[in-house]
């Protein structure tokens, strides 16, 4: 299909750039007592983030910014084969590792490390997009169309929960199911899905005794204060101390180490204590406004690909954040999920970085 080139869309270009931002001055103070005791720096977390998540993010962006989408169509097979091939990486030994996190979701090559998981993300929203839109009102068959579309985004959740990353699992899990309801599948085949993703989840508790700890510890966060809930608890003190205005950046006590993963998946209690409700609750806020933009633009582009490019990525963001933040103020169990553009993560803030560029470049493309 012909499209007309029109500029990109600097809302969603602003609100990004905001967000990434608020993220590197939240995680600039939320770090420091842990980077000064275990690197001998208080801004050692802020320069990793800088060099090999905003740096590598930068080119990324512009790569993807500037790229024919329909080579992303024509490619799609290539990207699925790398999907499954850099997520069996992990368990190769010696190129595989955990560092010390439980997962083994990390990958050694060449001197690099980085997280399958969080490329996967993206190259499984960019496969899916691309497949669906190829096989169209084919989605309603439910043997030839709908169950071949979910064995193919049902390998690379398997293979992540596998690591095992739960975590990560989930929101491919989300992408997948996000992009089928996006694809207009029948809503009584998307109900056997989640009937199906609630008996996997099921069976992942009962076989992995942590799982249980976890799911006990989000019902019931005030029986061991000291032992499984210490995070959630403490997490709780952090956002409970902020109040509406926060005690102000930099004054966070809960950063000493007594809040565990302060620069990982535990930096929203911190903007909480520092910045208060009125921050904590403009983050939400921002993240939804992104969402809404996004859900227009799909919905202004006459692209069957583009739109569910536009809607994978929406869900991946919204999606991601949402089991973040549920987990920090005790709506949802744990899982260690990073939020996106805040926390710390090389990987992670350079993919999301290449699939904003991604959004800018469908915005441009579009009729929007």
């Amino acid at each position: 299909m012909e499209r007309v080139r029109n500029r990109i869309d600097y809302e969603l270009l602003i609100y990004f750039a905001g967000l990434l931002c608020f993220g590197l001055l939240a995680l600039s103070s939320a770090s420091v007592a842990i980077g000064m005791r275990k690197f001998g720096s208080p801004y050692y977390f802020l320069n990793h983030q800088l060099i090999y998540g905003v740096a590598p993010g930068l080119v990324l962006f512009f790569v993807f910014l500037k790229i024919d989408t329909e080579r992303l169509k024509r490619w799609k097979n290539s990207i699925y084969f790398l999907t499954l091939l850099l997520l069996t990486m992990v368990f190769i030994p010696g190129v595989g590792a955990s560092y010390g996190m439980g997962a083994r979701s990390w990958v050694n090559l060449f001197g690099l490390s980085f997280q399958p998981g969080e490329i996967a993300k993206l190259t499984l929203v960019i496969f899916l997009a691309a497949y669906l839109a190829e096989i169209g009102n084919k989605l309603l068959d439910f043997k030839n169309g709908f169950l071949p579309a979910l064995g193919l985004g049902a390998l690379p959740i398997l293979l992540d929960a596998a690591q095992p990353d739960t975590g990560t699992a989930a929101i491919l899990f989300a992408i997948t199911l996000g992009l089928l309801f996006f694809a207009r599948a029948r809503l009584t085949h998307l109900s056997l899905l989640l009937v199906a993703g609630a008996l996997g989840l099921l069976v992942l508790v009962l076989i992995a005794p942590y799982r249980m700890n976890r799911l006990t510890t989000f019902l019931h966060p005030e029986l061991d204060p000291q032992g499984k809930g210490y995070q959630i608890n403490q997490a709780f003190m952090a956002i409970g101390s902020g109040g509406f205005f926060g005690l102000g950046l930099g004054q966070s006590r809960q950063k000493f180490e007594y809040l565990p993963e302060v620069q990982a998946d535990s930096i929203y209690a911190i903007i909480s204590e520092e910045m208060g409700f009125l921050f904590s609750a403009a983050l939400i806020i921002l993240i939804l406004l992104i969402v809404r933009r996004c859900l227009r633009l799909a919905k202004k582009n006459n692209d069957r690909f583009s739109q569910l490019l536009i809607c994978g990525i929406s869900v991946w963001f919204f999606g991601q954040s949402v089991l973040n933040i549920g987990a920090i103020i005790g709506l949802l169990p744990l899982t260690g999920v990073p939020l996106p553009f805040v926390s710390h993560g090389g990987t992670a803030l350079m993919v999301n970085m290449a699939a904003v560029g991604l959004l800018l470049n469908l915005s441009a493309r579009g009729d929007s």
